[in-house]
């Protein structure tokens, strides 16, 4: 699962994105290829694919947003989610591959890009009908990141994937950070998707099934 070198790429042009990115990441990534909607990914501003590149745009969330929806006072963030990202990967932890990201001046700051492979799977939001099976690998990933003490303080509902192998992905690691491994991190997981699962109106006995996980 080992990644190749990253490398540091300036006055990028990303074609209908812009010029003017620094890009972080494989120096083959390609980005040419006209942009495909992804009509299942949830997400704010406009999550797309390239061929076998997905882009996620950095955008605030909350109250934060009608203030400041794009702008970061520098790239820090997009660097700590790109490295849990890789340390998650080359731990063979089911996520997709990271490839990197991108900034360039915007406002007052940076605006950001993040890319990772394209997997072809089915958002577990969309298909809360076969949460029974996916129970033990939701168990095991938990908790992996408990033993682990890594907190991602934004992992839920919509941030899990089903591939074609039925294997559940989890991806978004933005705000992600190392802590204390143990049950309180497992606890704060568990709160995290019983709040996202009210919010998508996910039936009370797929909520239960979660619950009964704590």
């Amino acid at each position: 699962m080992g990644l190749g070198p990253w490398i540091h790429l300036g006055n990028q042009d990303l074609g209908d994105l812009g010029a003017k990115w620094t890009r972080i990441g494989p120096a083959d990534l390609d980005l040419s290829i006209e942009a495909a909607a992804l009509d299942d990914a949830f997400g704010r501003g406009g999550v797309h694919r390239r061929g076998q590149v997905v882009l996620r745009p950095y955008r605030r969330g909350g109250a934060m947003r009608s203030v400041n929806e794009r702008t970061y006072l520098n790239s820090g963030r997009f660097q700590e989610e790109a490295d849990v990202h890789r340390a998650l990967w080359e731990k063979g932890f089911p996520t997709v591959e990271p490839l990197g990201f991108a900034f360039r001046p915007y406002s007052w700051g940076v605006e950001g890009i993040y890319f990772t492979r394209y997997v072809k799977a089915l958002p577990w939001a969309n298909a809360f009908g076969r949460t029974a099976e996916l129970l033990p690998q939701l168990a095991r990933l938990i908790d992996s990141l408990s033993d682990w003490g890594l907190l991602a303080p934004d992992l839920n509902a919509t941030n899990f994937m089903i591939d074609e192998q039925a294997s559940l992905l989890a991806l978004d690691w933005d705000r992600a950070g190392w802590s204390k491994p143990g049950k309180a991190v497992r606890d704060a997981y568990l709160r995290r998707l019983d709040r996202s699962l009210y919010r998508l109106n996910a039936p009370m006995e797929i909520r239960a099934m979660v619950q009964n996980l704590a």
